[in-house]
């Protein structure tokens, strides 16, 4: 029941305060937190940010989608669960406390574990969880009761219990390989955390002399500082013009090392000079060939890209600097032959954008052969279904070509490796969750009673971060700490995933493994890949770019649901999205409309009085009758919008029915025929009651300007709160007359409108209006709905006649073979009127005969191209037609 209150609104809307009261509002009634009942579950994980990350618009982005969706589901009367929770993001986070301790004067290195441990705790506690309160700001309606971290105890345990149950079934292997090495965070990286970027590189062209010979190779190479580190020179067996050398001794240029000329058809004659520097240590491809040929390795670098101490030359330089000061040597020793320019990809690491060096390093590897087949079977025969279906394509030729995945990281933040050593050998190890396990199986396996604690210790390293986030959808029902638990056996699977394909292979595959290999069944039914936030420039938003906007201002210059709207106009499903601020201010301008809508109805209500709001449509009503249809067809619109995913397009439609249908139409055809009278209390009633109609509708997209309009229409207790009331039913009726019949009204009137904005007509000036319809049925219903044109335009006297003549001076539309005529007599100065149509006329000749010149001018319709003589065509089409028109209108005054 609704009352004027008029003196309660404000002229303005303010969607600071109202958007913090109502999310306190929906926090402490607890709308958002889910417990396991009767109704249909639905779940939603939400991709974790680092724990010490702030929003960024592509949070923005991928929050807002997920909001869209579990305020909807919540309002279609399912349980809807959306955990929240953070990731230790072990690189990330542990380089910002490695330069806060350096900003102290304190290093890493003259820590112990623990004491860096605590440092590190200290960090995450001071600055974790700060992005989770501002998605709060956003609207996101997560169950905060349920924040999961993946390093919290049972996440790590679960972790552990993970690495330890793989290891046991055979997947988990440690091994010497190449592996992708971080020298700025001193870690390996699995190859899905580098990314290939095409650069411009330096090619040297360098002199091998052959031992005891006059005679010397030439090889290419882009890092002539791994020179130091050969140990072969290989050439293909079929390249005549090195066939005579294979098998003689080449001496290494600076260290004097002599090595072996070996043939392997690997080589590629094309390529290069032909002939390969063979560097064991430091390329994938040498590694192989080493392998194959028995070769030394010898590793040049320490771990941070220093050259070593060992190999006699530029000790401790870093590996830039030594590429420079060995490129000088060999010039200066006239070893140096050329210098060119080339294009190549280079590794980069993901995190700390340094450039990836090949390095052989014992690491901890899962093998991913057998956990990628049910992972790729699920999705391509869409258990898993990808949104768009595109996506499909790049996952499968991923998984058929998936390699093992290194997943040791060299830092201490993180879930520690469960391998304990006990001797020197390879083997020397074993895998127990507690240093009592350990000794105990150390015990057994080295054959050795006497094994005591001290002489075991733990792997120094840690798991890659998205080994735990691999496991994100079951760890946070508490999957592998109680693997039937009631909510892990209520939400999982999991409904919906939204999130980017950049991490596709980092996250979704490895999440979908992991579901079939500890759960055996998948993780989640949907993947919604939305796009990457950029600029007009198509650059990806980066703040070490400049060229993003802070989220947080956004949201306080238009309000979270105007810089919600924004982001969700300009995201097409699936594709990367150009955002503009101004689609910020047009959401904001919404909201505006929107409240001055609200304001304007109740500005229509008698004080003291008490009005219901109803969608009980009066059936002699065609407004009635044309916007009901309009809201049921917009739901089925809509459903189908959502069914696959296309949000922005839903967005768009009830966008649309608010501001065109209801605002622009419907609430003009509710007024009062007098324009100084109220809206009569019936037609104000069924307003309201559609207004109500549409919050619903709109409520997931701009969840606080629709509560704050659904709590002011009417007077509502806790359990009537918008974002937990039923979606609007769809009853199946059309009122498919009514619609057609109302739309050709508006297009009538709008008709009619053209003609007063070209003829400077007053807005009020009363007009007559004749119209001809083709048929005398849509003549009768035109009658009907007479009333309708009589309260949007200034009708003084209207007509629905089918054999109507056309006035006097009048002006003239057509709408689809309806013919409208509006007389102007008394409402123009005639004389003002012709002496306009003959300037009008004197014009249109003078351009005309221009054109005319042009296309009688045979150069230029032999050489121009054939659209632009085609489009000077078009130009003197539309001029004569133009000027019949003209002549006409004069002929009409009594002009000739």
């Amino acid at each position: 029941m609704a009352k004027s209150n008029t003196q309660d609104i404000p002229k303005h809307y303010n969607s600071n305060a109202t958007e913090e009261k109502w999310y306190k509002y929906w926090e402490d009634n607890g709308y958002f937190h889910s417990e396991p009942d009767e109704r249909e579950p639905y779940s939603v994980v939400i991709p974790p940010p680092n724990v010490t990350g702030v929003l960024h618009m592509g949070h923005m982005l991928n929050n807002t989608i997920q909001d869209v969706l579990v305020r909807r589901a919540r309002m279609l009367g399912k349980n809807a669960c959306w955990v929240p929770g953070t990731d230790h993001a072990s690189i990330a986070t542990e380089a910002k406390v490695v330069q806060k301790l350096r900003s102290e004067g304190i290093k890493k290195s003259d820590l112990s574990r623990d004491e860096f441990l605590e440092h590190a705790w200290d960090w995450t506690h001071q600055h974790g969880g700060i992005i989770l309160q501002q998605l709060k700001k956003l609207g996101a309606s997560c169950d905060w009761q349920r924040t999961r971290f993946t390093l919290e105890d049972d996440l790590y345990d679960a972790v552990i219990d993970c690495f330890i149950d793989l290891y046991d079934r055979g997947y988990i292997y440690r091994g010497l390989r190449m592996v992708n090495w971080d020298t700025t965070a001193q870690t390996a990286l699995s190859d899905e955390e580098v990314i290939h970027k095409e650069v411009t590189s330096r090619f040297y062209h360098v002199r091998y002399r052959l031992k005891d010979s006059d005679e010397h190779v030439v090889i290419a190479t882009t890092r002539p500082e791994t020179i130091l580190a050969d140990t072969a020179v290989c050439v293909n067996p079929k390249d005549e013009r090195y066939s005579h050398l294979i098998g003689k001794t080449a001496i290494i240029p600076m260290v004097n090392r002599e090595v072996e000329i070996i043939a392997d058809e690997y080589v590629d004659p094309e390529f290069g000079t032909g002939c390969l520097k063979i560097t064991p240590a430091h390329d994938p491809n040498d590694y192989e060939l080493g392998l194959k040929h028995g070769l030394e390795v010898v590793d040049m670098l320490n771990p941070d890209g220093t050259v070593a101490d060992f190999i006699g030359f530029y000790a401790g330089e870093d590996r830039f600097m030594a590429r420079k000061k060995i490129v000088k040597d060999l010039e200066k020793e006239g070893l140096l032959l050329k210098v060119e320019d080339i294009k190549n990809s280079i590794g980069y690491s993901e995190r700390t954008d340094s450039v990836i060096e090949p390095r052989l390093s014992l690491q901890w590897f899962c093998r991913m052969d057998e956990l990628s087949k049910p992972a790729l079977k699920h999705v391509l025969n869409d258990e898993i279904k990808f949104h768009p279906a595109k996506f499909k394509n790049s996952y499968r030729n991923w998984m058929e070509n998936i390699r093992d995945w290194c997943i040791s990281r060299q830092l201490w933040w993180g879930q520690r490796i469960p391998a304990w050593y006990y001797g020197d050998g390879d083997d020397d190890y074993v895998i127990a969750k507690t240093a009592d396990e350990a000794l105990e199986k150390a015990r057994e396996k080295s054959d050795n009673s006497r094994l005591d604690e001290s002489q075991i210790r733990q792997d120094e390293d840690v798991l890659d971060t998205w080994f735990s986030s691999w496991l994100w959808p079951i760890t946070v029902f508490d999957g592998f700490k109680d693997p039937d638990n009631e909510d892990i056996s209520y939400y999982y699977p999991t409904d919906d995933l939204v999130t980017a394909p950049e991490i596709m292979f980092f996250w979704v595959a490895r999440m979908i493994m992991a579901g079939y290999a500890f759960r055996d069944e998948k993780p989640f039914s949907n993947v919604y890949y939305h796009g990457i936030v950029r600029d007009e420039k198509r650059r990806k938003m980066s703040k070490s770019l400049g060229n993003s906007p802070d989220p947080l201002e956004l949201i306080e210059q238009y309000g979270a649901d105007g810089t919600r709207a924004g982001m969700l106009f300009s995201s097409p499903a699936g594709n990367d999205l150009l955002f503009e601020e101004s689609l910020c201010e047009q959401g904001r301008n919404f909201s505006n409309k929107i409240w001055n809508a609200y304001r304007f109805l109740t500005l229509n209500m008698n004080g003291g009085e008490t009005y219901e709001p109803t969608t009980k449509i009066d059936p002699e009503n065609i407004a009635d009758k044309w916007m009901m249809g309009r809201i049921q067809a917009t739901l089925r619109e809509m459903e189908d919008d959502f069914s696959k995913f296309r949000l922005n397009e839903a967005l768009k439609k009830i966008y649309s029915l608010i501001w065109d249908d209801f605002c622009d139409w419907y609430i003009e055809a509710c007024k009062a025929d007098d324009y100084n009278e109220q809206m009569p209390k019936e037609n104000l009633e069924r307003a309201l009651g559609f207004f109500e109609l549409l919050m619903k509708m709109l409520h997931p997209f701009m969840p606080f300007i629709t509560e704050e309009i659904w709590q002011r229409i009417q007077e509502r207790g806790r359990d009537e709160a918008l974002t937990i009331s039923p979606w609007p039913e769809d009853t199946g009726e059309t009122y498919e007359d009514a619609v057609k019949l109302f739309k050709t009204v508006q297009s009538h009137i709008s008709a009619v409108r053209n003609i007063q904005a070209e003829m400077n007509l007053a807005p009020r000036e009363p007009l007559t209006i004749s119209i001809k319809p083709d048929s005398s049925s849509l003549a009768s219903n035109l009658e009907t709905a007479g009333w309708v044109y009589r309260k949007l335009l200034p009708v003084e006297q209207i007509s629905f006649d089918t054999n109507a003549e056309k006035p006097k001076a009048s002006a003239a539309a057509v709408v689809d073979g309806t013919e409208i005529y509006v007389p102007l007599e008394g409402l123009i100065d005639f004389e003002k009127e012709k002496e306009r149509i003959r300037k009008e006329i004197g014009r249109t000749e003078g351009f005309l005969n221009g054109v005319k010149k042009k296309l009688a001018n045979k150069k230029f319709v032999e050489n121009a191209p054939e659209a632009v003589v085609e489009k000077e065509r078009q130009k003197l089409a539309d001029a004569e037609t133009n000027l019949q028109k003209l002549k006409a209108q004069l002929g009409e005054f009594g002009d000739s």
